[in-house]
């Protein structure tokens, strides 16, 4: 029952604040596009409730031609002025609305990983997908990329076990105070690729 609740008032809520943050997104908007030439929005394929693909929106925080570049910058140094400061204020986050409002997010749940990741899944680590992904989740209040790819999955699921409106509520104050830390917040190419390395030898031992 909760779960039907929690669309409607995913829906309710991403409207409202679509509008109240209209004119903010507007700003970054323009100032993304006065710093660096290229598109407003990044979009990503991810996958979603059931293991649907969806796109999901971020406004673009990384310089473009990123694979001309790549071989001569750091990840720290593609990150453009505009770029740091939304990804600090959590701001670049802002169009995930339009995912909650197309019904592919949830404002709070398992975070949406790129492909990559369900090759190595187990069954048992696919049931993240049971329910809609989230902006913020369990995992991320719990230690973000601070923890491994292990434990991560392991609070996701105690999410997806016991999800309540209590637990949302939780979720989401603790969100709000993470915000400020940004703490192990971002994830690095080389953190995905050791977290892929690591499903893969998991994958791996159970054939043998």
């Amino acid at each position: 029952m909760y779960i039907k609740i929690k669309k409607v008032i995913d829906l309710v809520i991403a409207i409202i604040l679509l509008i109240i943050f209209s004119i903010p997104m507007l700003i970054v908007a323009i100032c993304i596009k006065l710093e660096d030439r290229g598109p407003i929005i990044y979009k990503s394929k991810r996958v979603g409730k059931d293991l649907k693909i969806f796109y999901i929106y971020k406004f673009r925080s990384m310089k473009t031609q990123r694979e001309e570049l790549h071989s001569e910058l750091s990840h720290e140094e593609m990150v453009t002025k505009v770029g740091k400061f939304i990804r600090k204020t959590s701001l670049d986050e802002l169009p995930q609305l339009i995912n909650i409002i197309k019904g592919e997010m949830s404002f709070i749940g398992p975070r949406p990983w790129i492909l990559d990741y369900y090759e190595w899944f187990t069954d048992e680590q696919k049931r993240r997908t049971k329910v809609l992904p989230g902006i913020s989740g369990l995992a991320q209040v719990k230690g973000r990329n601070g923890i491994d790819i292990f434990k991560k999955i392991d609070y996701d699921l105690q999410y997806v076990d016991n999800i309540s409106f209590k637990l949302d509520i939780k979720i989401v104050f603790e969100t709000i105070l993470k915000v400020f830390t940004k703490e192990n917040a971002e994830i690095t190419e080389n953190g995905i690729k050791e977290e892929l390395a690591e499903l893969r030898e998991q994958k791996e031992h159970a054939k043998v």
